[in-house]
C-alpha cells in the first residue's frame, strides 16, 4: 500500500499518454506528423520541421491568460513510420520534456500513442504547465484537431 507522498510522487512524474485510432493508413499520418506544410493544418504554425535527429524548432504558444510562450525543441528520435520523439521546453523557464509520436498500423487504420514525459520538471505554481492544462490541449490535438485533419485528406 502507497502512502499519500508516493502516491503524489507517482502521479506528479508519470508521462501523459494519450492513444487515439484514426480510419488512415499508416503513411499517411505519418506525413501528417512530419511534414511541415501539413503540420500547420492541424498542430502548431511552425517555421519550419524535419524529421530529422538534431534539427532543432521552435514555435509561440498562447497561455490561459493570453501569455506567449515560446516552445524549444529537438528532435531525437526518428523512426521512419513508426515513431517520432523531440524535446519540448519553453524559453525562460526552467524544466525539459520530451514528446512522442508512436504509430501501429492496424489494418488499414493506425493508431497513435502520443506521451509527454517529464512533465513535472515545469514550474508547478504556473496554471499553464499543470498536467491537466497539457491534458486538455494534447486532447484537443490528437482528439480533435489531427482526427479532423485526417479525415478530410
Amino acid at each position: 500500500m502507497l502512502d499519500d507522498f508516493s502516491k503524489k510522487f507517482i502521479m506528479s512524474t508519470a508521462p501523459f499518454v494519450i492513444e487515439r485510432v484514426y480510419d488512415s493508413p499508416l503513411d499517411k499520418v505519418w506525413d501528417a506528423i512530419t511534414n511541415v506544410q501539413k503540420m500547420r493544418e492541424w498542430y502548431f504554425d511552425l517555421p519550419a520541421f524535419e524529421a530529422r535527429v538534431g534539427f532543432t524548432f521552435s514555435f509561440r504558444g498562447k497561455g490561459s491568460k493570453g501569455e506567449e510562450y515560446v516552445h524549444l525543441c529537438e528532435v531525437v528520435e526518428v523512426v521512419e513510420l513508426k515513431k517520432l520523439s523531440y524535446t519540448w521546453k519553453y524559453e525562460g523557464y526552467p524544466g525539459n520534456s520530451t514528446v512522442s509520436f508512436e504509430l501501429f498500423p492496424e489494418g488499414a487504420k493506425t493508431r497513435v500513442k502520443l506521451t509527454h514525459a517529464g512533465l513535472d520538471s515545469f514550474p508547478q505554481n504556473t496554471p499553464d504547465f499543470a498536467v491537466s492544462s497539457f491534458a486538455a490541449g494534447w486532447n484537443e490535438i490528437i482528439g480533435s484537431s489531427l482526427k479532423k485533419y485526417l479525415e478530410k485528406i
